[in-house]
């Protein structure tokens, strides 16, 4: 049965207690408490370097319920590999996760990713995107949009973004999904789902920043949905036995651009998009489509 509201308000483990150092409106909090609540009885999390090994506490206190351990940048997925190996020696269960943001994986972590996925080890890499390297102070990572202020980007960034759920495709992952913060059972449900996949599993999640992002606290689900609604956020799956892509049901109808929005309606509730020119928005539609394009070629 689908995750419902009812479900994740009666969730018998907090994955994320209060206390923690998240700012207002982060959508990464709010998609660990869920996407790790869901598993939170047998996960072991493996975070680098991003914002979640800072808001999860320090000292004496800890914010997060689970097993955790921190590491370097760049070898999250390596670690994550090994506690698997490690358990499954000792003959334990555990759902091991590699919990990290764009630059942890998209950038300075996308070798240890692959490595894994190579290998297939049995873990679940879930990509938070905020598009920015939000934790050092803004900067543009390989997830940014086009037309992004960012530190390193102040007059727009250029290029296009990796759109790395269709990497790990390409790569032969054993399951890999698209998620949001504004659908939340939606989230849930791919959690389950991925790791009753045996093999390397990755997800994607659309989490609002309202620092990096330059928009309101309080708007963090609505820029959420609003991603897809205008086309800019599929939400989709796909598992390399049947080599098709399905939509969820949230996204379905956005497949057709006549049911979108138009992508100005999520421009306009961020400043890092403020100053847009025509051509660099033409240039973000584009690369809007340049996605579902790609997309098409697996959907039925």
């Amino acid at each position: 049965m689908p995750t419902t509201l009812k479900d994740l308000m009666n969730n018998p483990k907090e994955a994320l207690l209060k206390g923690h150092f998240a700012c207002a409106g982060c959508g990464s909090a709010l998609a660990f408490r869920h996407a790790i609540g869901a598993i939170a009885d047998k996960a072991v999390v493996v975070i680098p370097a991003c914002c979640t090994s800072v808001y999860q506490g320090f000292g004496r206190g800890v914010a997060f319920n689970v097993p955790t351990i921190n590491v370097a940048f760049a070898s999250s997925d390596a670690v994550a590999a090994g506690i698997k190996h490690a358990m499954e020696k000792k003959g334990k269960e555990a759902h091991v996760v590699a919990w990290a943001g764009d630059g942890g994986t998209a950038d300075i972590g996308i070798a240890t990713l692959i490595g894994a996925c190579d290998r297939q080890d049995n873990i679940l890499h879930i990509m938070y995107s905020n598009n920015v390297y939000s934790n050092t102070g803004g900067q543009r990572s390989g997830d940014t949009p086009i037309g992004a202020r960012t530190t390193t980007t102040p007059f727009g960034n250029k290029a296009q973004r990796k759109m790395v759920p269709f990497i790990m495709m390409a790569n032969n992952a054993s399951y890999v999904a698209t998620a949001s913060v504004a659908y939340i059972p939606d989230l849930v449900d791919k959690v389950k789902k991925a790791i009753s996949y045996d093999g390397f599993k990755f997800i994607e999640i659309d989490a609002s920043c309202p620092v990096a992002w330059k928009s309101d606290s309080a708007d963090s689900i609505k820029v959420a949905r609003l991603a897809v609604e205008t086309g800019v956020w599929p939400l989709f799956e796909w598992d390399n036995k049947s080599n098709k892509a399905v939509l969820s049901k949230r996204g379905s109808k956005f497949r057709n651009k006549e049911n979108r929005k138009p992508i100005e309606e999520w421009l306009n509730i961020q400043g890092r998009f403020k100053g847009m020119s025509d051509e660099e928005i033409k240039n973000l539609y584009a690369d809007v489509d340049r996605q579902w394009t790609f997309l098409e070629k697996f959907l039925e």
